[in-house]
């Protein structure tokens, strides 16, 4: 496959666009951009998600060519993450989105409340 073609219904592109822009995904990669992390520090610095589903994300995400996990052979197990060439790419635009949305945050939420209030009116 040369290019992906996520409007394709059996793209593999569109799994992959799903881990990098779910919830924790986009997360983990902003929090990753700063440099490396153990599960812990991951996991205090996105603040909110379980153990479980960061696992489950950082699987996902280190499938995909994202992030790289290096283990140390010590007791107790001492494993960090970090982003990849490609998890560093992808992470930019990520970022940029995340930067984009913090900075028009005030427009956002305003529109937010004017369609709660016609929500509302409606009744």
């Amino acid at each position: 496959m040369r290019r992906g073609d996520v409007l394709a219904p059996t793209c593999p592109s569109r799994e992959i666009l799903q881990h990098v822009t779910s919830r924790w995904g986009v997360l983990v990669l902003v929090a990753l951009h700063d440099g490396t992390l153990r599960f812990s520090e991951l996991r205090r610095k996105v603040a909110g998600v379980s153990e479980r589903m960061l696992a489950q994300t950082l699987q996902w995400l280190e499938r995909d060519g994202f992030v790289a996990r290096k283990a140390y052979p010590v007791v107790p197990p001492h494993v960090e993450y970090s982003l990849t060439p490609m998890g560093r790419e992808v992470g930019l635009h990520v970022q940029a989105l995340a930067d984009w949305i913090g900075g028009h945050l005030p427009e956002i939420l305003e529109a937010q409340a004017r369609s709660d209030a016609v929500a509302r009116a409606r009744g």
